[in-house]
């Protein structure tokens, strides 16, 4: 309750208005002034007073919301964190281009009582969940998947009859809820999940994130009316904007705040990328790599980390080595699948003038080592403004902020006003980003912005928001000739929001772990911005026809060192992939990529199926999904074996092991402060407090104190 000690006043500041009356009762203010004060006083006494009742209202709620769920009792009256503790396994094989991974989440009931232990995580934001089991003891349960209404049925049933069951849903393509209901006391129950996702590759290296936390997202809109009665587990409410903010908003807490031996993570990484792999690096943890031949097996030097940043891992194939173009084909259910990557290779150094804008995200969920990336991110991207150059700088928390009133030219003075600016900054607030856009894209149609001079957004924020589809929906409708670009921040940033948005925005994006990290990714992504993209990229497979599926639909534009990445379905490695687009200068581009050399490749049939799913899932940025696309959807899911925002996994027992006669309580397990944010975050990010109530009340003595000292010197004069 340390927010008591800041919002209540002590008696000295109290007093001092009456200290300011008896001034005036000396003959400082006269009689007629006198009769204004306590007319004000007193009409402002009574519209505080009115004010009061919602806050006390809002507050009581918010408190009833947030408090004797997220702790319990133990035997002695000592007050602990869940009953439910949680290990994680990370095994991932990475093949090509394509890695996949075996999670395993065992949850462990401490107590001496039946627990549902539910649990909010990340997974990667291109990940594609295809396996589940559930492992009791020697049982071992494979999952079925099942359209999302029927898994949460069969679950509720199965856990109100006494059956073990556990139940995986996804709420965001990368934030997911795992649900285990009927753990017995002092047992222990596991589910396994499977998922791959496509491993990054751009200027001749690799990168595979893997994330364990993440950072507290900021819910926009007002509080909807059928938010829920009672807490459901997480910090937030529904909102108008955010509908299910209370299913994304899990408690974060910090490692002294759950047991010594919960919130560990084993990791094992085993690379076979087809080619001589020279170094592997990891700018989040120390790990130890061992050669075995082409392949390089990979883990973390402590053994257990810490679920509180992301692991990311990244490798370099040998020098002279790196690929120019790959081809892979899978053959499944009688249908074939391709997958294939082109480089263009294009080095032309012509250098265009550009409209520069600086986004930067000074929220509350930025305080901390994240602001400090920001600014370090901001002041380099300033250094490489040139002469011919404008540009702004916009920051944004609960409100939006300009420094200029418009684009400026780079000139010295300019710049070093910016430095100034950007150096006072500081993170507070909530994470209002819609506004922000607009004012970075406003004059994306405008004709004042010179043909020849490119227009460009560097967005740099943690990504920390609920109502991710709404603002990719502005980025789309409102791009223009903008190009976007986003740098995630922090230990755990959204990076499903930094690659979407760079996708929407038709740039790209990076990610920034660390203040020693800021220079070698910020340094790639500038390098790119100022080089000439290839746009108008177009795509002819041998044997392609109208009905022939390839994804994505469109490229978007490819800046230097980026690769050209599309999957098919329904043509054979046969005959030549021709690729084409043209230069900044307007020359044409073309290269051709034979089939026939196809290597194998697994899991290209559910990478295909989750672009699609994307590709569709798109339609639903501007307005609510369809019934026929959320049939689409829920049916490419049920085919490949896929979880869906319409379609979860679910395994249960078919005994019931539960008595009738215990009762069952349920853990919120809570993740991990993501490592560098401020303790200000914890547990209640973005959620209201008695603080405003407490402030009213304040004012409302402070003016009540007031007008009675005024009306007592009145009496007396």
């Amino acid at each position: 309750m340390m927010l008591l000690t800041h919002v209540v006043p002590s008696s000295p500041t109290i007093i001092r208005p009456g200290r300011l009356n008896a001034k005036s009762a000396r003959g400082g203010v006269s009689p007629r002034v006198r009769r204004c004060l306590e007319g004000i006083s007193l009409w402002f006494a009574v519209l505080l007073f009115l004010f009061v009742q919602p806050l006390y209202a809002e507050a009581s709620e918010t408190g009833r919301e947030g408090t004797g769920e997220f702790y319990f009792m133990d035997d002695d009256g000592q007050r602990r964190g869940p009953a439910t503790l949680l290990d994680t396994d990370y095994r991932v094989t990475v093949s090509g281009l394509i890695a996949d991974t075996r999670l395993r989440q065992s949850f462990r009931n401490t107590s001496q009582q039946w627990r549902e232990g539910v649990f909010v995580f990340p997974l990667p934001e291109n990940a594609s969940v295809y396996g589940m089991t559930m492992t009791a003891g020697e049982r071992v349960v494979v999952g079925d998947i099942h359209e999302k209404q029927e898994a949460k049925r069969q679950y509720t049933r199965a856990k109100e009859e006494g059956r073990k069951v556990a139940r995986v849903d996804q709420q965001r393509p990368n934030l997911f809820t795992t649900r285990m209901a009927n753990i017995p006391p002092g047992e222990t129950i596991t589910v396994e999940l499977n998922y791959q996702q496509a491993v990054r590759y751009q200027s001749g290296a690799f990168e595979l994130r893997l994330p364990t936390t993440l950072t507290p997202r900021y819910m926009p809109g007002q509080v909807a009316d059928n938010r829920p009665v009672q807490w459901t587990g997480g910090w937030a409410s529904p909102t108008t904007e955010v509908p299910d903010a209370d299913q994304i908003s899990p408690f974060t807490v910090l490692p002294g705040d759950v047991a010594p031996d919960s919130h560990r993570a084993t990791i094992a990484l085993e690379i076979n990328a087809g080619l001589p792999v020279s170094s592997v690096s990891s700018p989040s943890h120390r790990i130890n790599s061992t050669w075995n031949g082409n392949g390089v097996e990979v883990a973390p030097e402590s053994g257990e980390v810490l679920m509180e940043r992301d692991l990311v891992v990244r490798w370099a194939s040998a020098k002279g080595m790196e690929p120019s173009a790959a081809v892979f084909h899978e053959r499944w259910q009688g249908e074939d699948y391709l997958l294939a990557l082109m480089v263009p290779g294009v080095n032309h150094d012509q250098r265009m003038p550009r409209e520069l804008l600086f986004v930067i995200d000074t929220s509350g969920s930025m305080a901390g080592e994240s602001i400090r990336q920001a600014r370090q991110a901001l002041l380099r991207g300033l250094e490489t403004l040139g002469p011919d150059d404008r540009f702004n700088v916009i920051q944004f928390n609960s409100q939006t902020h300009t420094l200029y009133m418009e684009p400026v030219p780079a000139s010295a003075n300019n710049i070093a006003r910016a430095r100034r600016y950007v150096q006072g900054l500081n993170a507070n607030g909530g994470t209002e980003m819609a506004p922000a856009l607009d004012a970075a894209l406003k004059d994306s149609y405008s004709d004042r912005v010179e043909s020849a001079r490119v227009r460009q957004v560097v967005f740099i924020t943690d990504g920390s928001v609920g109502n991710e589809a709404a603002l990719f929906g502005k980025i789309r409708s409102q791009l223009g000739r903008s190009r976007l670009f986003t740098v995630g921040i922090g230990s755990a940033p959204n990076m499903h929001f930094m690659r979407e948005a760079a996708r929407f925005g038709r740039g790209t994006y990076t990610a920034i772990s660390d203040l020693s990290e800021v220079e070698r990714p910020l340094e790639e992504l500038l390098a790119k911005m100022e080089s000439p993209v290839l746009t108008d990229i177009s795509v002819s497979w041998p044997g392609q026809t109208a009905a022939t599926e390839a994804f994505p639909g469109r490229i978007g534009d490819l800046f230097r060192g980026e690769p050209m990445v599309q999957v098919v379905r329904g043509l054979p490695g046969e005959g030549e992939l021709e690729v084409s687009g043209r230069l900044a200068d307007g020359e044409q581009w073309q290269q051709s990529l034979r089939l026939d050399q196809a290597a194998p490749g697994k899991g290209l049939h559910r990478h295909w199926a989750k672009q699609k799913i994307s590709g569709l899932m798109d339609s639903g940025l501007t307005g609510r999904i369809d019934d026929d696309t959320r049939g689409e959807v829920a049916d490419l899911g049920l085919k490949h074996q896929l979880m869906t925002k319409y379609t979860s996994f679910v395994a249960q027992e078919k005994t019931p092991s539960r008595p009738a006669d215990e009762t069952l309580a349920t853990d919120s397990i809570p993740t991990l402060l993501p490592a560098g944010s401020q303790g200000t975050m914890l547990r209640y990010p973005q959620t209201a407090t008695l603080s405003p109530l407490l402030i009213a009340i304040g004012l409302v003595g402070l003016m009540f104190s007031a007008a009675i000292t005024l009306l007592q010197r009145r009496v007396f004069a």
